[in-house]
């Protein structure tokens, strides 16, 4: 099979012909039919901090973690629950099964894990790849690919906004219009949030905002950003959401916080930071950090979509198939205004 092959830091990613993956008894092999490129492995994909907290990346790997496909081998133990043909779309690891974290839903924090973009397990920027069946969640009829494929992140934006606890009548500010700030913006709406602004330095991505329950955009590349909010709203949000992960932003949301307010960390900044803690002191904030999510979360956002309660198809800026996907994932290293790029089975 034709699959996108991490080489090293600083070299495009390659287009190479791998042998198809090997199936384990309780594991799906899914021909990869749609897969979004993550800000994450764009991240990764350039990192060379071994005390940052993330692994680094081993050449030969495969990456790609937001992806959909259908069922076309099953697995000698997992024959009953699934068949070929199934849609799914799967969270990006393999844990054992057995242990608490697997037990409770949340397999990244089982001791054994498979991470996908490992040696181990190959993520989807490849034709084929395989999934957990524990792991694996059905799309039903009126869930297409595409969507599949967004559950993904729309389920990052979900565990960020219910740690945040938004409810009815908060004001939300966040920071950072690519599609994890979509995301969490559209899921603010979703909970009832009065007041949803958003900032960002791309005029378009701004424009975009405003499809997903953005109520005022904020141009992030004006340096009276705080004057921006208090002239649309009179006073500082109470709820603010990092989702551009970059050095000095957490010190950011920190200025731009209402006494009391709660900050949500989503970005994920690959390098050290400093912020002053007294600021965040003498305003009593609540700074917390949201991860990924659970299969719960999962199942949320597919019953949502597919009951059409929430709406992420504007997510998608672009679609291209394998041979345009190198140079496409370089041109995404650097600030833009396109929102979910798609890699999609069939387009050559």
């Amino acid at each position: 099979m034709k699959a996108a092959i991490f080489k090293s830091v600083g070299r495009p990613l390659v287009v190479e012909e791998v042998p198809d993956p090997k199936l384990l008894s309780t594991e799906l092999m899914l021909k990869v039919e749609a897969c979004g490129i993550c800000g994450t492995d764009l991240h990764m994909s350039e990192n060379e901090n071994t005390e940052g907290g993330w692994r680094l990346l081993e050449p030969g790997c495969v990456l790609g973690h937001e992806f959909s496909g259908q069922i076309v081998e099953v697995g000698g133990e997992v024959e009953g629950h699934w068949k070929k043909d199934d849609r799914v779309t799967a969270l990006p690891w393999i844990g054992c099964g057995t242990c608490a974290a697997c037990i409770e839903g949340r397999p990244y924090r089982c001791p054994s894990v498979l991470m996908r973009a490992s040696l181990e397990l190959p993520g989807a920027y490849s034709e084929f790849c395989r999934v957990g069946a524990a792991e694996a969640v059905r799309l039903p009829d009126g869930v297409n690919f595409d969507e599949g494929a967004l559950v993904e992140p729309l389920a990052v934006g979900l565990n960020a906004v219910r740690r945040a606890n938004v409810k009815e009548e908060d004001t939300v500010f966040v920071m950072g219009a690519g599609p994890v700030g979509l995301c969490v913006a559209l899921w603010c709406g979703y909970f009832g949030a009065r007041h949803i602004l958003i900032s960002d330095f791309s005029g378009e991505r701004r424009a975009a905002a405003l499809k997903f329950g953005v109520t005022t955009t904020i141009d992030a590349g004006r340096n009276d950003v705080n004057e921006q909010i208090l002239d649309h709203l009179g006073y500082l949000p109470k709820v603010i959401f990092d989702c551009v992960g970059l050095p000095g932003t957490l010190q950011t949301a920190i200025d731009y916080a209402a006494p009391d307010a709660r900050i949500i960390v989503v970005g994920l900044c690959m390098q050290s930071d400093i912020f002053f803690p007294a600021k965040a002191l003498l305003k009593e904030l609540d700074i917390r950090f949201a991860y990924v999510y659970c299969r719960d979360d999962f199942e949320t956002v597919i019953r949502l979509i597919d009951s059409k309660k929430i709406d992420p198809s504007s997510l998608i800026s672009n679609r291209i198939d394998l041979t345009d996907f190198p140079i496409t994932f370089e041109k995404l290293k650097k600030p833009g205004s396109d929102l979910k790029v798609m890699l999609k089975s069939g387009l050559s």
